[in-house]
Parts: structure tokens; C-alpha cells; sequence
């Protein structure tokens, strides 16, 4: 028996991957990716309508970080934060935000600390206008259910666990 001629099976990137155990794995992987990339570039491009042009991806997270709760962070809770194991990555975006003058650091016993400027808060305040203006606004046209979004973010962040012990788990071959 053939399939309909108007099913052209699942959206993916990798149609040999998408035979195994878990063929929708390899539709959330693809998905993923695309959002992972359309992600980056909007942020990047918010921070700059922002007024801070010229910054990367991880620049611009790092930054809503440092002034996440009005709490210094350290390198260790930003990485912790993200899930990024490469602390260089972090650390260079610190130190272009504080070139910038748009985070200041400080110490807490052996470890440095970072935090918002106010020209850093300033930046992430117009942001958030830029985001609500047209963003936000946008997506709740969809008129998407808050609570199966926040659905979708947990079983994201459960996915993480799965992805980092089979990391873990590869690294061992």
C-alpha cells in the first residue's frame, strides 16, 4: 500500500536518522535547529535595534545574565546557566561586555563576580520594549496556550538531560 500522495512524511534534515526508535526525535532535532539559528539571529539583531550593535549571541545572553535578578554572577553560574562547558566562550563575552561598560566586575572571596551596569540595565530595558514591540506582540497573535508553552520549555530542558548523558556517555567510546 502507498501513502497519500499529500503526505510527504515528517519535516526533517536527516531522513536516515529519522528511521530509528524515535523517528519524532528527529523531527525535534530539526526543528531545533532551525529555531536554534532564527533564535541567534534575533537576539542579535534586538540587541542592536536596541542600540548595542555589534554584539554575538552569547554577548547579547550573557548580558540579560549579568542583569537577571540585579545579582552578581560569577563565570561558573553563567555557564551553569547556559550549559556551556567551554568557559572561554563566557569568559570573552565578559570581557567584551565590560569593555563596553556594559557590565562592571567585582569579587566574592577568590571569585569574580560580574553585574549590570546601568548602561548595561539601560540596554537590556530597551530590549525588552524592541522585544514586546515585535515579538511579543506577534506571538500572542498565535494565540498559542501559555501553559502547553511552557510545556514545550520543560520537556526542552529534559531533552538537555537526555543530550548531555548520551554526550557524556559518546565521549566514553
Amino acid at each position: 500500500m502507498t501513502k497519500p500522495a499529500s503526505r510527504i512524511g515528517p519535516v526533517v534534515s536527516a531522513a536516515h536518522l529519522a528511521d530509528g526508535q524515535v523517528p519524532a526525535l528527529s523531527e525535534v532535532e530539526f526543528a531545533l535547529t532551525v529555531l536554534h539559528n532564527a533564535f541567534q539571529r534575533w537576539i542579535v539583531r534586538c540587541m542592536s535595534a536596541s542600540g548595542v550593535p555589534g554584539l554575538a549571541a552569547i554577548d547579547v545572553l550573557v548580558l540579560h545574565a549579568a542583569n537577571h535578578r540585579g545579582r552578581e554572577k560569577t563565570l561558573a553560574d553563567i555557564c551553569m546557566m547556559f550549559n556551556v562547558e567551554d568557559t572561554h566562550i563566557v569568559a570573552y563575552a565578559l570581557k567584551k561586555l565590560e569593555g563596553l561598560k556594559l557590565i562592571s566586575t567585582g569579587r566574592r572571596g577568590k571569585e569574580k563576580t560580574v553585574k549590570v551596569t546601568k548602561a548595561g540595565a539601560d540596554a537590556c530595558r530597551r530590549y525588552r520594549e524592541v522585544r514586546e514591540g515585535l515579538l511579543s506582540s506577534s506571538v500572542k497573535g498565535l494565540a498559542f496556550d501559555e501553559a502547553d508553552m511552557s510545556h514545550v520549555a520543560a520537556l526542552m530542558r529534559a531533552l538537555s538531560g537526555q543530550y548531555d548523558q548520551a554526550a557524556r556517555a559518546a565521549a566514553s567510546l
